[in-house]
């Protein structure tokens, strides 16, 4: 019986936050503890794909002296031991066998499936007992203890490429970028092609997709009027064009951290005002927050459909979003930098049917 080479339970953990970073898709099934876990049972059982196959009891029968034994003569007890009906682990068994919904749903077909990471059987009834999982080759090699380094770092990036796809790969590209704190700060372009220079951090990465991202893909001829860093710093500011469209700019106030306007198309007399609250941390467009600014361009004369209201985060698995977005307001927008192309509406308006804000979010009117 072939086994891969013995690896820890902590070697596996760390090595599945190596392969799978921040926004990787369903990153926390692939790298939680139950994750390592389940990788770390297939590979001490030879669960690779074309060899064998494993099943979730072989997770959560498995304990630390049973881990301990690093022999083959006793992972091939292990394997032989787990079919016998009845058995029981030697020594604490890590799961009770409840868990073997979570494992077989979540980390298995929700976590690392999708990904190329393991293999199903096709050819067994779903209510069979028999092993029907099994590490792809490609996905086990990176768990090789003498891969290493540079190599280690290749072999990642070539797998990721493999089995990512290009809008996971660019979350994860996106997010790995600010791992490493540039001391020259986060260079911004502006529409008018001018650039300036931002404080190393999110909330300047967000920023910078706001400004670059956003502003192109959602506004016909954007404009930064107002930009800010944390601290109250003033970075950008356009007085002549706040004083043309009647907007009051006082810094003294407590202004988002972007105000874009949109002069539109060519032949409209109409602009759009768009509030935008950069949240690294904290700060979203809030019910209080929205009608706080809806007051600012109500004395310049604007309509509310002449204002937009947008929360602007750098992942739907960031930390930050997760906290704030219970509170963001309705009647305002959600923009992910790491997914620049999307906007979530929240859509406050009751009454409205289902079909026709289908044929709105396609295009179909």
């Amino acid at each position: 019986m072939s086994l891969p080479p013995y690896v820890t339970r902590e070697f596996v953990k760390q090595r599945l936050e190596q392969i799978f970073p921040e926004g990787a898709p369903n990153r926390g099934y692939c790298t939680r503890e139950m994750a390592g876990a389940t990788v770390f049972a297939m590979i001490y059982v030879g669960a690779v794909e074309g060899v064998r196959y494993s099943s979730p009891k072989h997770v959560y029968r498995m304990s630390n002296d049973q881990a301990m034994l690093t022999s083959d003569d006793a992972r091939v007890g292990y394997v032989k031991e787990s079919e016998i009906p009845g058995s029981v682990s030697r020594g604490q068994a890590w799961y009770a066998d409840t868990t073997r919904e979570p494992i077989r749903d979540e980390t298995l077909r929700h976590g690392l499936i999708p990904v190329g990471a393991v293999i199903e059987r096709k050819d067994l009834p779903t209510t069979s007992a028999k092993p029907r999982y099994a590490l792809a080759v490609d996905f086990a090699g990176l768990f090789d203890p003498n891969l290493g380094g540079e190599a280690l770092d290749t072999a990642i990036e070539q797998w990721r490429a493999n089995h990512l796809t290009p809008s996971a790969l660019a979350r994860v590209n996106l997010l790995r970028s600010g791992t490493g704190k540039d001391a020259s700060g986060v260079l911004v372009e502006f529409p008018d092609k001018h650039t300036r220079r931002l404080a190393p951090g999110d909330s300047s990465r967000i920023a910078k997709g706001v400004i670059e991202h956003f502003a192109v893909a959602f506004l016909d001829d954007p404009v930064v009027l107002w930009l800010s860093e944390s601290g109250n710093k003033v970075v950008e500011r356009d007085d002549l064009l706040a004083k043309k469209i009647g907007l009051h700019i006082d810094p003294s106030r407590n202004l988002p951290d972007i105000i874009l306007v949109d002069l539109g198309p060519k032949d409209s007399n109409s602009v759009l005002v768009v509030f935008v609250e950069v949240v690294a941390t904290d700060g979203p467009v809030t019910e209080e927050r929205r009608a706080e600014l809806m007051k600012l361009t109500e004395a310049a004369g604007f309509n509310p459909t002449d204002v937009a209201f947008v929360t602007a985060f750098l992942d739907r698995g960031h930390a930050a979003m997760r906290k704030s977005f219970q509170a963001v307001s309705w009647n305002s927008f959600v923009w992910i930098a790491s997914e620049p192309d999307k906007l979530i509406a929240l859509n406050g308006t009751s009454g409205v049917r289902l079909t026709r804000l289908l044929k709105a979010m396609l295009n179909r009117d």
